[in-house]
């Protein structure tokens, strides 16, 4: 391949968005075989693999992550090419009601929406359960919703809700400083066997069952589970204090006393995505919304002291 093309990076985001080649096919239109020529000569023009296979389908590596991220960035500008600014056209009288999971991009997705749409009134109401985020959709009490899915395991819903996806990243571990795996650079789930763990409740998405899956793959079930759903500093309190070990978002933010670790091959993955109604929001708010998104996980991610070794070298894929 000579040159990358605008449906090059459609074919990259659609795969990542339907974590697998055979769906990524049915969403483009084109045949599986098609669509897995394509990306060979899309990773082969990167010099870099972009996806692995996993369990449930495909998911993209740490350097996929980003080539993703980049192509979002580059369609949403492209698509956005010839329409009005979104401040002269639309906000102007209207409330934008927005929920979110337990993500901590929410602030800086606030100030990016606040910023881009001065004109729009907007309320934000926090909705832990991504299955809950879908039925408050369609009753029609939110316009618009930060959830969670998982490769493979895409949130469920009707025809009176869209999804796209933010991003698909590894989740980590946080452990005790004193931990006797501190000194490791990464962590492999089975040596956490004899650990208690801090799980968070079912999430209408596919938690803690693909946890679950995770720990069974590794050998071994949970000896001791403790059901926490308080802010992170509690959690953070309670990891530091030795009490146990938890599985955390890439972009959690360790306090004293307290490690994130990277889980050794990725047993677990998490995808964070826009959900709106499609009749509901103008296609220019949802794009907003959705670049405030990305551009928020992006700027949280580079201060993050345990993502900046998370490159292709760290982490088993090629350079480009």
């Amino acid at each position: 391949m000579e040159q990358l093309e605008l449906r090059h990076l459609r074919i990259v985001c659609a795969i990542a968005d339907a974590g697998g080649l055979r769906r990524a096919a049915v969403l483009l239109g084109y045949s599986q075989p098609a669509v897995s020529t394509q990306l060979q000569r899309i990773e082969s023009y990167f010099g870099g693999e972009l996806f692995i296979r996993s369990r449930a389908g495909v998911v993209p590596t740490p350097f996929g992550v980003k080539v993703v991220a980049q192509a979002r960035d580059v369609l949403a500008q492209v698509d956005g090419i010839g329409r009005s600014p979104v401040g002269d056209t639309t906000g102007a009288g209207r409330t934008l009601r927005l929920a979110a999971t337990n993500t901590p991009i929410l602030s800086g997705l606030v100030v990016r929406i606040r910023k881009a749409l001065p004109a729009m009134a907007l309320t934000v109401s926090s909705v832990y359960s991504s299955a809950e985020i879908v039925e408050l959709l369609e009753s029609g009490e939110l316009d618009a919703a930060i959830g969670t899915d998982y490769p493979g395991m895409e949130l469920r819903h009707s025809g009176a809700v869209a999804l796209r996806g933010i991003v698909t990243e590894p989740s980590f571990v946080a452990l005790p400083a004193d931990h006797r795996l501190a000194d490791r650079i990464e962590v492999s789930l089975s040596e956490l066997a004899e650990d208690a763990w801090f799980v968070t409740p079912d999430d209408g998405a596919g938690w803690p069952g693909v946890f679950y899956v995770a720990c069974q793959v590794a050998g071994f079930h949970p000896a001791t589970v403790h059901q926490f759903l308080g802010d992170r500093g509690q959690l953070q309190d309670m990891i530091a204090a030795g009490l146990g070990v938890a599985v955390v978002q890439a972009t959690f933010r360790p306090s004293v006393g307290v490690l994130v670790k990277p889980l050794t091959g990725r047993p677990v993955w998490c995808r964070y995505l826009l959900a709106w109604q499609p009749g509901g929001v103008a296609d220019e708010v949802v794009e907003t919304v959705y670049r405030s998104a990305s551009a928020a996980y992006r700027d949280l991610s580079g201060h993050v002291p345990h993502l900046q070794p998370w490159s292709p070298r760290t982490f088993g894929a090629p350079r480009p």
